[in-house]
């Protein structure tokens, strides 16, 4: 009979656990793949990072199933910051950390690829989800009129209007449309 009642005491006691996660950055990782394209054999290595100073210092917490991001200053944070970037780090250079985990026909030559990636985002809210529209892409780094083997983009969102739980989703395109690679973020 003991035995039951501390199972039933440590239950309890689970579903009021709270947890506090580490402090966010405003800037964090948003993941890393190499893909190779066809037919030219180049491995293209993916880079995303989300940048957001709003966030700096905030905590998602738990309590027992119940998640919230709290701010810096301790306010409940229940929408998306109004705005924040996305970068991504396209590069051929031979620096990879992992091996491809795909493989993508690209027509075009790799190092004209880098200079018209394509980018689509996804909002995904419980079972709905639609398209985001950036408010501006902007190469950033080295200008296009300079050969060179690695391209940074800047993707600018603002004013999105989605609550704090839902799950936004970076694509990586070619010019023609295939994926290369995908980047999500979700701060709880």
């Amino acid at each position: 009979m003991l035995t039951i009642m501390a199972a039933f005491a440590l239950a309890a006691a689970a579903g009021t656990d709270s947890r506090v996660n580490s402090r966010m950055h405003s800037n964090m990782p948003a993941g890393y793949d190499v893909v190779t394209l066809k037919p030219s054999g180049a491995n293209l290595s993916l880079m995303g990072l989300i940048e957001c100073p709003e966030l700096e210092g905030a905590q998602s917490a738990s309590v027992g199933s119940h998640k919230s991001l709290v701010s810096a200053e301790g306010d409940t944070i229940k929408h998306f910051p109004q705005r924040f970037s996305f970068r991504i780090t396209a590069s051929l250079r031979k620096i990879m950390l992992d091996g491809p985990v795909a493989s993508v026909d690209a027509s075009d030559e790799p190092h004209q690829l880098l200079l018209n990636l394509k980018f689509r985002i996804r909002a995904y809210d419980g079972l709905e989800s639609h398209e985001i529209v950036p408010e501006s892409v902007e190469m950033i780094g080295m200008p296009a009129e300079v050969a060179y083997d690695e391209r940074v983009y800047r993707i600018n969102l603002s004013n999105v209007d989605l609550p704090i739980t839902a799950r936004l989703v970076i694509e990586v395109r070619t010019p023609q449309g295939e994926l290369l690679t995908h980047f999500p973020f979700s701060p709880l």
